[in-house]
């Protein structure tokens, strides 16, 4: 890639490098950032929320180097007395930033009571866990956790994993093929 060169900006060139560098593709030299985010169902009628300063969140996360979604799920949000219910992944979402891959795995957990709502502690102490009505919680959130969370319901209903891009939602066994599902399941591809 060309730079600018002292020469080259006094002749009025850098400009035009400059222009060149903003206009270009995106790039994906940079590793992807990679997170979890949970959805916990309460009962049939409502979900878990972080309530961070007053901004409903669907409870989110890092996935760090060497950890599995799952296992950072539980870094994420955990029981105090053990292990969240058991984790099912329902949707993948990525987001192509100007130099870095976002890829979000999207989890959730089996319905818990609203009385193991209150022994949640979440990664983050400066927010309080809440629970609230399904689709007050959907509209209390930013569209990508609205998103997020609306596809890994419908996921989560229908059995599948849904794969979110930038442009389109899709089941996953449509973006991988079959055949990657069926050896992911532990089954020899036809």
């Amino acid at each position: 890639m060309a730079t600018a060169t002292a020469p080259a900006l006094a002749e009025g060139r850098g400009a035009n490098l400059a222009h060149a560098r903003t206009a270009a593709p995106y790039e994906n030299w940079r590793p992807p950032v990679i997170g979890v985010s949970l959805i916990v169902p309460v009962g049939a009628e409502a979900l878990v929320i972080a309530d961070l300063l007053g901004t409903a969140m669907v409870p989110s996360g890092s996935v760090l180097s060497g950890e599995t979604p799952e296992e950072a799920a539980l870094n994420v949000l955990s029981d105090a007395t053990g292990g969240l219910p058991p984790l099912r992944r329902v949707a993948v979402a990525c987001v192509q930033m100007r130099r870095r891959k976002v890829i979000t795995y999207v989890l959730a957990t089996a319905s818990i009571t609203h009385e193991s709502v209150g022994r949640l502690i979440y990664r983050d102490p400066r927010a309080d866990i809440r629970v609230m009505p399904t689709i007050r919680a959907i509209d209390s959130l930013p569209v990508p956790g609205r998103l997020r969370v609306v596809v890994g319901l419908q996921a989560l209903a229908t059995g599948e994993i849904a794969y979110i891009g930038s442009d389109h939602i899709s089941p996953m066994h449509l973006v991988l093929g079959d055949s990657a599902i069926t050896e992911k399941r532990g089954q020899p591809a036809p």
